[in-house]
């Protein structure tokens, strides 16, 4: 399986690309030499593992950003329909959107379906669909539920998934959303973890060469 691993301070950032793509998509943005255009990540973007990414909603001022990853896939956790801007540039790309959509409201009453965070752990899991964003419209509550069920599955302690989760969501965290992460049951995503088979060779994107893939489900 996959498994590794102040807000307004991350709304402001840029990184600037270089002139070679040394194919390892945000990685390369992270430390170094670096000149020429000023690109702009999504509101809350950070890395969550090898080819799997974290945002808010991109907005047209991210598509270059964008571009470096070479998304095959996004995830996207609102119910509302994905912005039309945003929609021709993913069309343009092939890129994949699984939408699930999970009510964002604050309320106490309002509870996050297990079956959308089961679905899109799946998305998440299949090595096929990377690199894959993960997004909401903030990157906070569903990003941050969803991201702290995949920790889970990487068996990260309880602390941690919590401290990860107030980082991206600061004063704005939920404490019905850091309940479900406690009480989520990892085995009902054993059939889907135990079903993808994989043998995986040079990285992802392009240099992904074979995959293999069991649905049992």
């Amino acid at each position: 399986m996959i498994l590794e691993t102040s807000e307004e301070e991350q709304e402001g950032i840029v990184f600037v690309a270089g002139d070679e793509d040394d194919g390892d998509g945000a990685a390369s943005f992270f430390g170094g030499e670096v000149v020429g255009e000023v690109l702009c990540p999504p509101y809350n973007f950070s890395p969550v593992g090898k080819g799997i990414y974290r945002s808010g909603l991109p907005g047209v001022e991210n598509i270059a950003f964008l571009e470096t990853l070479n998304l095959r896939s996004v995830v996207y956790l609102c119910p509302e329909p994905y912005p039309e801007a945003m929609a021709d540039f993913v069309r343009s790309k092939r890129i994949r959107i699984f939408q699930f959509g999970i009510d964002g409201s604050k309320e106490p009453s309002v509870v996050i379906p297990i079956d959308a965070i089961m679905g899109a752990l799946r998305i998440v899991l299949d090595m096929r669909n990377h690199p894959v964003l993960i997004h909401c419209k903030r990157g906070k509550h569903r990003t941050g539920s969803l991201v702290g069920c995949f920790r889970k599955l990487q068996n990260w302690c309880s602390g941690s998934i919590v401290e990860e989760y107030i980082r991206f969501a600061g004063t704005k965290a939920r404490i019905n959303d850091l309940k479900f992460i406690e009480t989520f049951d990892m085995s009902c995503m054993s059939h889907c973890v135990l079903g993808i088979i994989y043998r995986y060779h040079g990285g992802c994107g392009s240099q992904a060469r074979r995959l293999i893939y069991r649905d049992v489900s």
